[in-house]
């Protein structure tokens, strides 16, 4: 069990063609956690995000091509180890997550080594029908198992990491479409990290258009079936060698 105290905190925004939306929330981050260092992973934009985020106030680490959410992580926790910070916590560039409660996940890592922040647990207004909420379901019930704890919410972005879990997620966190999420907590349960979740309130974006429809939330579910197969049946050599360079230098 983790007894860590968290001082140096890392806030991770990866951000795909978010210029409409990233400046506002790094200052918003900000303006919550003035004491916080903000990481903004440019991740292969072709607009301008990491000019509006370094206007902002952001550190901004400019991939050089697209590689999702997950391999945009694995750069903000390579850089989080490397530079000694006690936790990473992911925020999503578009607003949804509320700075706010990233104190509420920080709180939790004083016995834990991962904290998810769940949309499903009486807090806030968020709603999902159909297969998604099937899948969702389904992947929790079976990742609880896993974990040996209670979870409602496994494809949660919305995630505080600290120092137990920042160097495997470093070397080994997914890259594939929702492996950043239910083959990540596979991986840290299998590395023996303990995970707890709380409640957040998951805002509406605040630019750009959500990626629901019942084609793709059908494609979604069986995406989501897959990715729970393969995190399940896959065996990984657990590492937490983060000495692997970053792509680009981050620049203030």
């Amino acid at each position: 069990m983790s007894s860590e105290h968290v001082d140096r905190v890392l806030i991770v925004v990866p951000a795909w063609n978010e210029e409409e939306a990233v400046g506002d929330t790094v200052r918003e981050i900000f303006a919550a956690l003035p004491d916080v260092d903000v990481l903004v992973v440019d991740d292969g934009s072709t607009d301008r995000t990491a000019r509006v985020a370094r206007a902002a106030g952001a550190m901004v680490l400019e991939l050089p091509i697209n590689l999702g959410v997950g391999g945009a992580m694995r750069a903000g926790f390579r850089y989080a180890v490397r530079h000694d910070y006690d936790a990473a916590v992911q925020v999503d560039a578009d607003g949804q997550h509320n700075p706010v409660e990233v104190k509420d996940l920080l709180a939790e890592l004083g016995h834990a080594d991962l904290v998810i922040g769940v949309r499903f647990s009486g807090k806030g207004a968020y709603h999902v029908a159909g297969p998604r909420k099937w899948a969702m379901k389904v992947l929790a019930v079976v990742l609880s198992r896993v974990t040996k704890t209670k979870l409602t919410d496994t494809t949660s972005g919305f995630k505080a990491t600290g120092r137990k879990t920042l160097p495997l997620f470093a070397e080994n966190y997914p890259t594939e479409y929702l492996g950043d999420t239910i083959e990540a907590l596979v991986i840290a349960a299998r590395g023996g990290c303990k995970i707890v979740q709380v409640p957040v309130n998951m805002r509406v974006r605040r630019a750009g258009t959500p990626s629901h429809s019942p084609l793709k939330s059908s494609i979604y579910l069986f995406r989501a079936g897959f990715a729970l197969v393969l995190a399940l049946i896959r065996r990984w050599d657990i590492k937490s060698n983060a000495d692997t360079p970053l792509p680009t230098e981050v620049k203030a």
